[in-house]
Order: structure tokens, then C-alpha cells, then sequence
């Protein structure tokens, strides 16, 4: 990379309530490649932020954001490109990682209603994300028994909610009889998605 090119900017969103998950492997994977490429990479661990998961809905008075929440909404700004990594867990994320999307993902940040309210402006547009799961579900299984919910509820109802682009969305599984070859095998997987989204990035800046 050139000096007169701008480093792109990638935020990556470890979104798992515990630390020194199979999921915090695969964002070191994802976040080294990203370097290695020329990414800038401001990283959030879930384990590590501290909020109120309560929420009343989008009619009620909201809290002020606690600093975690606005400091993940200004990672959000900043970046280029997002890498959101998850467990699956009763078809979909986490409840503390559904919450951080509640509480943050707020009108007038990820999107504004116009009209009488059938329609929306995507105030996130411009930006991409990759997103990897893990499941004890197998994918295949996953996709013939329950069409592949959790993966379509943050492509469809989610990122691109909001304007945001998602290059790959995959998911990683069945965790619980994997080898550790398997594992590493996610882990390269991961780290090819790195390097793919730094170079995407940089031819495109």
C-alpha cells in the first residue's frame, strides 16, 4: 500500500458472552489476516462490555447509551467494513448480543423511517460485513430443517436493514464432534476471509 492510500477501516465484533471461545479464535484468525492486509482493525469483545440488557421498545425514553454501547455505535461509524463473529444458540445469537443490537441499533443511527413510516432510509449504506456462526447444528441440517433462520435474520433483517452489505455469511459446525482439524480448518477459513476483505478494500479505496 501506497502512502497516499487510505488504510481501510474494519470493526470487528466478537459477539460471544464468554472469553476464550472458539469464536474469539476465529476473530484473531479474521483480525490478523485483516492486518496483515493493510486493515486498520478496532476490535469488541462481548465478555467485556458492561450494559443493561433491559429494553422496552423504540416508542419508549431511552437510557443514555452506557460507554460500551457508544463506543461499539462509533466503531460502527468509523468502519469500513464489519466482521461479526457468533455462537448459534436456539436459531440465533446470544440474548447479550441480540441486546447490543436493541439498545445500539437505534433510530437515527442504523436507519430513519420516512413517510408514515413503510419506508426507511439505510443510514449505514456504504459499508460491508462478513459474518460467521457457530453451531452444534450441523449447516446443511440447519438449512433443510429450519432454512438457515439465524443466518437470514442477520443478513436480511439486520445488515441489510441498514444499508450495509454482506460480502459472506457462513456458518461454521457441528462444534460439539469437531476435531481439531476441523477447528483449524474454520480458523483458516476465517483468516482467508481477512485477507479477502482487506484486499476488497484496498483495491476499492
Amino acid at each position: 500500500m501506497t502512502s497516499s492510500m487510505k488504510s481501510p477501516k474494519v470493526f470487528v465484533w466478537v459477539a460471544h458472552p464468554k472469553p476464550n471461545s472458539l469464536c474469539g479464535g476465529i476473530a484473531d484468525a479474521y483480525q490478523a489476516s485483516a492486518e496483515a492486509g493493510g486493515a486498520q482493525v478496532r476490535r469488541m469483545d462481548l465478555h467485556a462490555m458492561h450494559f443493561d440488557t433491559a429494553f422496552q421498545g423504540y416508542e419508549s425514553n431511552h437510557a443514555a447509551l452506557e460507554p460500551d454501547l457508544a463506543r461499539w455505535q462509533e466503531n460502527v461509524r468509523w468502519a469500513d467494513h464489519i466482521f461479526i463473529v457468533h455462537p448459534c444458540w436456539w436459531g440465533t445469537m446470544p440474548a447479550q448480543a441480540k441486546a447490543v443490537f436493541d439498545r445500539a441499533l437505534l433510530p437515527g443511527f442504523g436507519f430513519k423511517f420516512t413517510g408514515d413510516g413503510s419506508k426507511w432510509d439505510r443510514l449505514l449504506a456504504g459499508k460491508t460485513a462478513d459474518v460467521i456462526m457457530t453451531s452444534d447444528t450441523p449447516p446443511i441440517l440447519d438449512t433443510l430443517l429450519y432454512a438457515g433462520s439465524g443466518r437470514r435474520l442477520v443478513k436480511k433483517q439486520i445488515l441489510e436493514f441498514c444499508g450495509i452489505k454482506p460480502n459472506s455469511i457462513r456458518q461454521f459446525g457441528s462444534v460439539k464432534v469437531s476435531s481439531p482439524e476441523k477447528r483449524q480448518g474454520w480458523l483458516n477459513k476465517a483468516g482467508a476471509m481477512g485477507a479477502q476483505a482487506a484486499q476488497c478494500l484496498v483495491e476499492a479505496a
